[in-house]
């Protein structure tokens, strides 16, 4: 079993990893700590793990799970991964996206894949069907374009996001419609829209949707597979197997 911990901005979410693939969320919490972990690993019997962050480097974290006996892995532009990586600064580049696109050719082999991360940001990336990472967007989340419009100006009001059975009129008639609405639909046409011109390129183009807040879009994007919540896992995962195997064979 490997233990797979993601930190994004604002949460860290834990699970388990199987040598076959499988995926066993556990936990989303504020904060890791020798009260959640130790007895994770002691029941679970865990021997190696990967750690991918946004936030740094989290080293109290590392050095408590080392402590506890687990192989480490941390994630970073240095790991070798089973994909390509077609990009100018893979420094920068967020190990969650990475993760999402192994994951994505995990679940979707030889497939050209758009992956649609919509959490604290929106990210769309594209994973071409020989295994390459080849770059993408990214701009605000929705919860966060709400929020923006709020803090940064004197009267508009803080509105809720929404959860729509259809299509959302595109004018509102009261101020806070106009928000909800153009706010909501601006995320609809960002994504269709990036959508229709890389399907222009790649006819078979497979659209995934991930991430916290896919929940509020999923009957308004077309042509798009939901059922990935556990995308960013999945990648981790492989990343893990996939340097596991290659370490073992430089040693025999």
């Amino acid at each position: 079993m490997n233990l797979l911990i993601d930190i994004g901005n604002t949460r860290a979410k834990l699970a388990l990893g199987h040598p076959s693939g499988e995926i066993e969320p556990l936990a989303v919490v504020e904060r890791l700590d020798r009260e959640l972990l130790e007895p994770l690993v002691r029941e679970h019997g865990i021997r190696h793990g990967i750690f991918s962050s946004t936030r740094g480097a989290c080293e109290a974290e590392v050095a408590l799970l080392q402590e506890l006996g687990v192989e480490l892995m941390m994630l970073d532009a240095a790991t070798p991964l089973p994909i390509g990586i077609d990009y100018r600064t893979p420094e920068t580049l967020g190990r969650d996206r990475v993760a999402a696109a192994v994951g994505a050719q995990v679940r979707y082999p030889h497939r050209n894949c758009l992956v649609v991360d919509l959490g604290t940001a929106l990210t769309l990336d594209l994973v071409t069907s020989d295994g390459v990472f080849r770059g993408g967007v990214i701009s605000l989340g929705y919860s966060n374009r709400l929020r923006a419009l709020n803090d940064y100006t004197a009267t508009l009001p803080l509105c809720e996001t929404l959860t729509p059975e259809g299509e959302l009129p595109l004018q509102g008639h009261t101020t806070r419609e106009a928000i909800e609405r153009g706010v909501f639909n601006s995320v609809c046409f960002e994504i269709e829209s990036y959508q229709r011109r890389l399907e222009a390129e790649f006819a078979d183009l497979c659209v995934i949707v991930t991430g916290g807040e896919a929940k509020y879009f999923e009957k308004q994007i077309k042509n798009a597979i939901f059922a990935e919540p556990n995308l960013v896992f999945c990648g981790l995962n492989r990343i893990l197997e996939y340097n596991l195997t290659q370490n073992a064979t430089a040693k025999q």
